[in-house]
């Protein structure tokens, strides 16, 4: 009996204990909570913050750039225009040459004795037709002997200006001012008048085009802004281009659109932008692969907003979380035009002023509030 009074008054001490314990573990834990959620003894805030940026509209000159690839400013496929065989090759290959340079020499033998001839008949034959012309005043000859030798006459001096002709073509020159390329004969071949393979060719490197082929779905986009009021034309820098090489380098001098292709290739389904560039220096060549940037006109209400705050749902479409005047979550589809930087041009969804959460965005949902904590700069 007294075993069992001892055995419970100890329970009963241990219970007492573990009740005390049990206490004052709940009460340190919710001082510590209270701890914890207090910041400098004010009430516990359940609010999640973020950071925003402001929109703004700003003046914006939209480019799009665009695959091209030069060709040369003129170019002349050199051929000869008289039979013969090529007695010398008068330049080096791949250098420049002048307008009127002689490149090739044929034989002009045959063609020098054939003008020889032609101009040794003409003066018997001019005596002739002025005594017969004499003789016809006085009526000594008839008026069809004089005009056989006028006609004899005039044949011998279109004979003279042929052979004249065809011994300075003897001498092929260069028609134009630029780069020869290979030649296809050496000293020594013969060549044919007007032949299909061409001699050499010369190209006019500078200055140079750029041949740009442009989608007719990016002409309809463009017309559309323009008329919608979106983009202006920008007279002075409508027409300036620039370029990006190979390399990803960029080429140090503007170019200037010449011309716009009235006809749309049926197997691109684009029409071709033609550009013309300085090239004093020889940097450019013809068939060049190059990226043109070009002025497509101004946005003089773009709105830009940083990357980290466009989201995608599901279906791709792209909208932003704003917070209101009420400092509540708001989400906005947005339609985006394209990428200009880090950033996103807005066309229609997002307004002047708005604020766009940057940071916090995955602590929050639409209709909740929130506390803004800090701000992003506004978007430049």
């Amino acid at each position: 009996m007294l075993f069992g009074e001892k055995m419970k008054s100890k329970i009963n001490f241990f219970e007492s204990r573990l009740a005390t314990y049990a206490f004052l573990f709940l009460a340190v834990s919710f001082l510590l909570l209270t701890a914890g959620c207090t910041g400098k003894g004010g009430p516990m805030s359940l609010t999640p913050e973020v950071a925003v940026g402001y929109m703004r509209a700003q003046e914006l000159a939209i480019t799009n750039e665009l695959p091209g690839r030069t060709s040369a400013f003129l170019t002349d496929e050199i051929r000869p225009q008289v039979s013969g065989l090529i007695q010398k090759r008068l330049f080096t290959e791949g250098s420049d040459v002048r307008a009127g340079q002689v490149l090739y020499q044929i034989d002009p033998a045959v063609y020098q004795a054939a003008y020889d001839k032609a101009k040794a008949n003409l003066p018997a034959l001019q005596l002739k037709a002025e005594r017969y012309k004499e003789a016809l005043a006085e009526k000594a000859v008839r008026q069809q002997e004089f005009d056989d030798a006028d006609a004899t006459l005039k044949q011998a001096q279109a004979e003279l200006e042929s052979a004249r002709i065809n011994l300075e073509y003897t001498r092929v020159v260069s028609p134009i001012t630029g780069r020869i390329g290979t030649s296809s004969v050496t000293d020594g071949d013969i060549v044919t008048a007007y032949q299909s393979t061409p001699l050499a060719t010369v190209q006019q490197l500078n200055p140079i085009y750029v041949d740009i082929p442009q989608s007719t779905t990016e002409l309809l986009r463009l017309r559309s802004s323009m008329e919608d009021g979106r983009l202006k034309h920008d007279n002075i820098n409508q027409n300036k281009v620039k370029l990006i090489l190979e390399d990803g380098t960029s080429y140090p001098l503007e170019g200037t659109l010449q011309f716009q292709d009235v006809t749309v290739d049926p197997t691109t389904g684009s029409v071709i932008l033609r550009v013309i560039f300085p090239n004093p220096k020889g940097i450019l060549l013809p068939g060049m692969f190059v990226r043109a940037v070009v002025t497509e006109g101004v946005n003089e209400r773009a709105v830009l907003a940083p990357q980290q705050g466009i989201l995608r749902n599901p279906r791709g479409e792209a909208y932003a979380l704003i917070v209101d005047d009420e400092n509540k979550v708001q989400q906005r589809m947005l339609t985006v035009d394209r990428a200009i930087g880090d950033k996103w041009l807005v066309s229609s969804g997002l307004n002047p002023g708005d604020r766009v959460i940057l940071e916090g965005i995955q602590k929050v949902k639409p209709g909740v509030s929130v506390k803004v904590v800090s701000s992003g700069s506004d978007t430049d």
